[in-house]
């Protein structure tokens, strides 16, 4: 198989707070896993009404992150897609309304990571064999400087954008036994615990 290109978007502030709501980023996320869907399609797997869901798409597309798609539909029905895979945010840099937007960004991402996370434990009873081998909750605690630790994560997000660029795109029927599996990387210097405050 050909290995294909992994696209970004490297947001302003101001789309990356657009993005922030938690409808507009579950609905990218499903663009992206799922490919093109209609105001309805999205609506009814989301819980909302189409008007709702029409104004979120329409925000989507205003800042870059998604666009319509015309080989699909017609007057009546839009089908929308998503315009990349990945977006790239809050850059060691940022500083200012950069910074607050990526946080507030970083935020709604780390609670979406975590609702996967709790759905894919849920699920673990009913997963095959081959499934559950693939399966881990792990963490790895090391003693390291800034520039180790930052050369480290560069692997790894190199060793997974390989993984996916070898890959088949994610909204194209996949072949065989394939499916999407998710590799959720988070990584910090680790912060003490804080004790709980004495409410007296």
């Amino acid at each position: 198989m050909a290995r294909r290109s992994i696209t970004r978007i490297a947001p302003d502030p101001t789309a990356l707070k657009a993005l922030a709501h938690p409808v507009r980023l579950r609905m990218l996320s499903l663009l992206r896993l799922d490919g093109p869907a209609t105001a309805s399609g999205l609506a009814a797997r989301l819980g909302l009404n189409s008007g709702a869901t029409s104004y979120h798409l329409r925000q989507l597309a205003q800042h870059g992150f998604i666009e319509e798609d015309s080989a699909r539909g017609n007057q009546r029905d839009r089908w929308w897609r998503s315009r990349h895979d990945m977006t790239t945010f809050l850059t060691d840099s940022v500083e200012g309304d950069a910074l607050e937007a990526g946080l507030a960004f970083q935020q709604a991402a780390i609670n979406w990571h975590m609702r996967q996370m709790q759905a894919a434990h849920n699920a673990y009873p009913e997963l095959p064999l081959a499934w559950r081998q693939a399966f881990t909750v792990s963490d790895y605690t090391i003693a390291m400087t800034p520039e180790a630790a930052a050369a480290l994560i560069d692997q790894i997000k190199s060793l997974l954008t390989e993984a996916m660029a070898a890959a088949p795109p994610l909204v194209a029927p996949l072949p065989g036994d394939l499916r999407p599996f998710s590799v959720i990387l988070n990584a910090a210097p680790l912060m003490a615990d804080q004790p709980e405050q004495d409410p007296s």
